[in-house]
């Protein structure tokens, strides 16, 4: 059984997908962090990179918005083939990917308005497919229809739900996003950039266009509104579908269907497996490293058989993590190794099999002469993890603060700095974070100090400072 939930609350959206219990993806959406994928603006470029073939364009947002100029439209090349891009240009474009750190969004000059069986794409001149269609007959059908059906100059992405369906369908959708494309043509005649388009639909509106297929057996909704507008709306684009519509009435719709639980723990690093074993999950900007160890599991026949199996089972957990977190970009996977040719093989075979599931395009590299597994995954939205957690305030990013020992030492350089300068006759009084008190408490770095300098050094300690902070100052004569 599969279901989706759909928890609307005034402080943020979520949705979570599970698969005979168990959550194989969720999605969070909030008014203060809203998505701009999808969204399409009339921008004005700001400044040209020509040994980058980039610009970059203010589309009304906090960063300007890269834009690789080798993701134009045909009729922006130039004689000699290079596409080109002038300071005060406007251009409409759709962005692709949100801003992420220090990098604003990203955008394309390659519309595409997605309707719930097409994608159309004004701009390109392109019949593509869904990889999800496999069926070799039905893919004929559905791309002579899309030729047919196409309007001039324009291109069609045929989508996974439009499997099956006929003509007069497939052909409301063309319309309807026909029009679509003519109100914003419209809009940025009269609009002066930067400006907002089209704001791509919310997440209740998505999961019924991207996510509600025939493979769902039930969307449950917790709000009386939502669920009024999610059964409309599924009762225009799939009729046959609308009796798996539901609302609940109950009060904690994640916590009763066992996803609270799970989205509790996706914060953290380790996780562990069915069979003792875990993963070491590691984030940078660029890249993700994955671990995987055996931990209890001991296995119940030879050594080879014990990595095998550990090795298989870490790696469906890896990519139902890799959808869980979307975890975009690099990933890097350290199985344990393995000697075995066949069971290096079968174990990629595994993962491209599984990795077919996921919505978002995950592509299994292969194994690195150093026995590493590369994976790459598309990475657009901002992830879970990017909107239910900011930097921490004392290690700041790192994962690491040092320590008190070594905050200790740097007290005494200081101090000894001071001394260079100016004798202080009474002696020195230190604010220190609780950790770092005891630890000069218990060392004879103080004691020391003062013998070696003649001054008398004390501590404080002060509450909600930083491990890595201090303030030294000189006592007073009446101190």
């Amino acid at each position: 059984m599969r279901f989706i939930l759909l928890n609307v609350t005034p402080e943020e959206t979520r949705m979570a997908l599970l698969e005979d219990g168990k959550l194989l993806e969720t999605e969070v959406e909030r008014p203060s962090h809203s998505h701009l994928v999808g969204n399409i603006y009339k921008g004005r470029v700001q400044n040209v990179l020509p040994g980058m073939q980039a610009a970059f364009v203010d589309i009304g947002q906090k960063k300007n918005a890269f834009l690789y100029l080798g993701d134009g439209a045909a009729d922006e090349r130039r004689a000699d083939g290079q596409l080109h891009a002038h300071i005060g240009q406007s251009a409409v474009v759709q962005v692709v990917k949100d801003a992420v750190g220090t990098k604003g969004p990203r955008v394309t000059t390659r519309i595409s308005l997605p309707g719930r069986n097409v994608v159309l794409m004004p701009t390109a001149d392109y019949i593509g497919m869904s990889r999800r269609i496999a069926d070799e007959e039905e893919r004929g059908r559905l791309h002579d229809l899309a030729r047919e059906i196409c309007p001039r100059g324009m291109g069609l992405i045929v989508r996974t739900a439009a499997a099956g369906q006929d003509r007069e369908t497939l052909t409301a959708d063309v319309q309807y996003l026909s029009r679509l494309w003519e109100s914003l043509s419209a809009r940025c005649h009269v609009l002066s950039a930067p400006a907002l388009l089209y704001r791509d639909a919310d997440m209740a509106v998505r999961i019924v266009r991207d996510l509600f297929t025939e493979q769902i057996d039930r969307l449950i909704v917790d709000d009386a509104e939502t669920f009024r507008r999610v059964r409309e709306l599924v009762s225009y684009t799939s009729p046959g579908l609308s009796e798996r519509v539901e609302l609940y009435e109950g009060g904690a719709l994640f916590r009763e269907y066992g996803a609270e639980e799970e989205l509790e723990t996706l914060g953290g690093r380790e996780v562990e497996l069915p069979s003792g074993g875990f993963l070491v999950i590691d984030r940078t900007e660029a890249l993700t490293v994955i671990d995987v160890n055996t931990g209890k599991y001991v296995g119940q026949s030879n050594l080879s058989d014990t990595i095998y199996r550990a090795n298989m089972e870490a790696a469906a957990e890896i990519l139902r993590q890799l959808r869980l977190r979307d975890i975009g970009g690099i990933i890097v996977v350290d199985f344990i190794d393995m000697d075995a040719a066949e069971q290096k093989e079968n174990l990629l075979s595994f993962m491209r099999e599984r990795a077919k599931l996921d919505r978002t395009k995950t592509n299994i590299i292969g194994i690195t002469a150093l026995g590493l597994v590369e994976i790459t995954r598309k990475k657009s939205r901002q992830n879970f993890e990017s909107i239910l957690y900011g930097e921490c305030p004392c290690c700041h990013g790192s994962g690491r603060v040092e320590s008190p020992e070594t905050v200790a030492i740097r007290i005494c350089r200081d101090i000894r700095r001071i001394e260079e300068r100016s004798h202080a006759d009474f002696g020195y009084e230190v604010e220190v974070h609780e950790a770092v008190a005891y630890a000069l408490m218990d060392s004879p770095l103080v004691d020391s100090l003062s013998s070696e300098l003649g001054v008398k050094v004390g501590f404080i300690i002060k509450p909600g400072m930083h491990p890595e902070s201090y303030a030294i100052s000189q006592r007073g004569n009446g101190r």
